[in-house]
């Protein structure tokens, strides 16, 4: 069975066949804490999922990929300004490591996340909830993986 979506562009149809329904993890890193996003299945729309201690994120990741089909991690990059990685670039290749020797069948790819942390803050802010609730870091965190994995989507969008 074909599945696919049909477009419609200048008076022409175009059909774009979607091969697989797996979906597509985010992972904005963080020594602490790892904030985590899920696209849907037609890799369209990124969610916020979780946010989880990052010392039990490949316990979480095992866990989350024998429920749900997933066939791509995305893990942010952190660069400076200028373009050059971060300190905490060497803890985010480690980790990618991991995740392809764990997870072999999943392609892994990085997704550039300078200023994530400020558009996460800015979009919590604008959403109307309470100071209080602001205030927790690790909504952060998953509005900041949401962010990574929105910005990914849209580039594969954009390649057809």
């Amino acid at each position: 069975m074909r599945i696919g979506l049909f477009f419609l562009c200048n008076k022409s149809c175009t059909f774009v066949e979607i091969k697989d329904m797996g979906r597509v993890l985010a992972l904005d890193y963080g020594t602490k804490r790892t904030g985590i996003a899920v696209s849907d299945s037609l890799k369209m729309i990124a969610n916020g999922l979780e946010t989880v201690s990052t010392h039990t994120l490949m316990d979480f990741l095992e866990n989350y990929c024998q429920k749900e089909q997933v066939d791509t991690i995305v893990v942010g990059k952190p660069l400076q300004t200028n373009g050059k990685d971060s300190d905490t670039m060497g803890h985010i290749k480690g980790l990618v490591k991991r995740l392809k020797v764990k997870f072999p069948d999943k392609k892994v790819f990085y997704e550039d996340e300078r200023f994530t942390s400020v558009m996460a803050q800015q979009a919590i802010r604008e959403s109307g909830i309470s100071k209080k609730a602001r205030q927790d870091k690790s909504l952060v965190d998953k509005v900041s993986a949401t962010i990574i994995l929105q910005s990914y989507l849209s580039k594969q969008t954009n390649n057809y």
